[in-house]
């Protein structure tokens, strides 16, 4: 009994994320902000998955870079 309460006030007091519901290629998000894709990538490998950037995987191919919105954000304040 006393495990069960306990658990269920920690549970109440836990931190909230929002789902990410989309992320965007880094070609995408080059094209979009009219830079080269190649420059966006040099400053990308300093940035993690709490930045918004993410390395996403597919059938055929070795992965590619995209970014959440936030992670778009954080790359527009490092090449600013």
């Amino acid at each position: 009994m006393e495990l069960a309460s306990a658990l269920g006030s920690a549970q109440s007091g836990g931190l909230i994320l929002a789902a990410i519901a989309a992320v965007f290629t880094i070609g995408y998000v080059a094209n979009m902000l009219g830079e080269d894709e190649h420059w966006l990538h040099e400053f990308s490998i300093a940035m993690f998955p709490e930045d918004g950037c993410l390395h996403v995987y597919g059938v055929g191919n070795d992965g590619v870079t995209a970014f959440t919105e936030y992670g778009i954000e954080c790359l527009q304040q490092i090449i600013a």
